[in-house]
């Protein structure tokens, strides 16, 4: 959780000294998300994602080196550097991205898990989404479909409030998100997310259920980002107050809190952690400077041409 709030507060830093360009979408804050569902899957699993991905990259195994030059466009990073902040991508890792239409990875979560159980594997989609993307019809298809087919998929809402920056009591009378799969029956969970203990156990749940042939599980992950929705974002949405709220409760400082009261572990013992995570990222971050811009070669390839299109002119 530390890595992954350090790497985030850098790449604010970066962004702000135009290091890196394009949208960007900080995690910074949500950090208990991130934490809680890997704890409760396995390698194996799959995690898609929307486009405030770089924590759960490097939670899914994806390196902070690689993540961090795909950050600065270079050929070394995990997209190869052509898709950036919002398209990271590791199919060694099992993580499928990064999407930057919004709500489009609920369906291709869907198609992930379709094929995991046409091929009889063990293994579970992890189909990640904002509050906003929730209003999206392409949630709905997929829910039924999903439910239909005993898809092995948690789809997690992530809600932290603020679609951009519209409040969730704006843009529907439902408030409680997780109860839209009442509609298709579909088992669902309200989960603290500012508490890892909690989101593993939710998830946890939701995974072995699937595992089973259960099918899907909707949950409603209740967190809060501290930044804005992407680094131009100017915050005029929410009070300072309101900000500060969710700050005493900060997932880290609550690990933190618990690691000294049950556990007993030392300043010194934090320390090395601190130490071993501020390295990790300047090493990042001098992999990205160093590393080489992709060649000129690169720009048509891992691109889909169909050679008889019938729509276009000579």
């Amino acid at each position: 959780m530390l890595l992954l709030r350090r790497f985030e507060e850098k790449t604010g830093q970066l962004y702000g000294m135009q290091k890196i360009r394009g949208f960007c979408h900080l995690y910074i804050g949500q950090e208990a998300v991130a934490a809680g569902c890997l704890t409760a899957t396995v390698p194996d699993d799959k995690f898609i994602t929307a486009y405030r991905d770089h924590a759960l990259a490097i939670a899914k195994g994806i390196t902070p080196k690689a993540c961090m030059a795909e950050l600065y466009g270079k050929a070394t990073g995990c997209s190869k550097g052509k898709g950036g902040s919002m398209h990271f991508f590791g199919l060694k890792e099992n993580f499928f991205g990064g999407h930057g239409i919004v709500g489009a990875q609920i369906g291709t979560g869907a198609g992930l898990a379709f094929a995991e159980k046409y091929r009889n594997s063990n293994s579970v989609v992890l189909c990640f989404f904002g509050d906003g993307a929730a209003r999206q019809g392409m949630l709905h298809e997929t829910f039924n479909m999903a439910m239909l087919w005993d898809l092995p998929i948690v789809f997690i809402c992530e809600n932290n409030h603020y679609a951009m920056g519209t409040s969730v009591a704006r843009t529907s009378k439902t408030l409680d998100i997780y109860k839209l799969a009442d509609a298709y029956e579909m088992p669902s969970d309200s989960i603290d997310g500012m508490s890892p203990e909690d989101v593993h156990n939710g998830v946890l749940r939701a995974v072995n259920r699937a595992r089973e042939k259960g099918g899907p599980t909707l949950l409603e992950i209740k967190t809060y980002r501290y930044k804005g929705h992407s680094m131009s974002d100017p915050q005029k949405y929410r009070t300072k107050d309101e900000l500060e709220q969710y700050k005493d409760r900060d997932p880290i400082e609550h690990v933190m809190k618990v690691l000294i009261e049950k556990y007993k572990v030392t300043d010194a013992e934090f320390e090395v952690i601190i130490e071993r995570v501020k390295f990790e990222v300047e090493e990042s971050v001098k992999f990205a400077e160093e590393s080489p811009w992709p060649d000129d070669n690169e720009l048509l390839k891992d691109v889909y041409l169909q050679e008889d299109y019938p729509f276009i002119m000579d």
